[in-house]
């Protein structure tokens, strides 16, 4: 029989993740840039929706799942477990919504070289924890699906730590990781 410690967090079954873009929903894209790569069609309203629920057509889909922490150690898991907290908290009026496609070099890394790329040299998981909580994060897998993104990051936060977010990406987009980011796209939300 396999015995869980209390202490350590259980990873909740896949969910599917739905965004899409159009003239209505919850969130209003404030703006939309392509960092890197082609950029997304405007739109002027954003809902995400999480199991199998069909939102109306609208400018652009993106669809996801979410899935277990790949590149985490034992104690990154622990502490990101004991520091993050949820989404939907009522003081995030501000939300980011980041696709992202790496390169066919970066998948044809082994599991351990990536791990060595994403934390090791890049510090990627570290650099995340200095934003928590105030930043809340979750990562959508996307590649699986044959989706146009790897991945769909979703950020939410207060509008006070806005500066806070944008240093964020500054120092994740200055790491080595982030030169095998072939498309990018910045989608900022805001509700009210």
């Amino acid at each position: 029989m396999l015995r869980r410690s209390i202490y350590r967090p259980v990873m909740p079954p896949p969910l599917p993740i739905a965004v899409t873009a159009g003239e209505t929903g919850p969130w209003q894209i404030t703006a939309i840039r392509a960092v890197a790569g082609e950029s997304l069609a405007p739109a002027r309203r954003l809902v995400v929706e999480e199991g199998q629920a069909a939102a109306p057509p609208g400018a652009w889909r993106l669809r996801g799942v979410t899935s277990h922490l790949r590149y985490t150690a034992e104690a990154e898991r622990d502490r990101l477990a004991s520091v993050q907290e949820g989404l939907g908290r009522p003081a995030a009026l501000r939300a980011a919504l980041i696709p992202i496609r790496k390169s066919e070099a970066w998948w044809a890394l082994a599991q351990d070289a990536r791990r060595a790329i994403l934390e090791e040299k890049s510090r990627h998981i570290a650099i995340g924890l200095d934003y928590l909580p105030a930043v809340a994060r979750r990562l959508i897998h996307s590649r699986d699906l044959g989706e146009p993104f790897d991945f769909l990051t979703w950020f939410e936060f207060a509008p006070e730590h806005n500066s806070a977010f944008d240093a964020l990406l500054a120092r994740l987009r200055a790491t080595e990781e982030w030169r095998y980011v072939e498309r990018e796209v910045e989608i900022r939300l805001a509700r009210d």
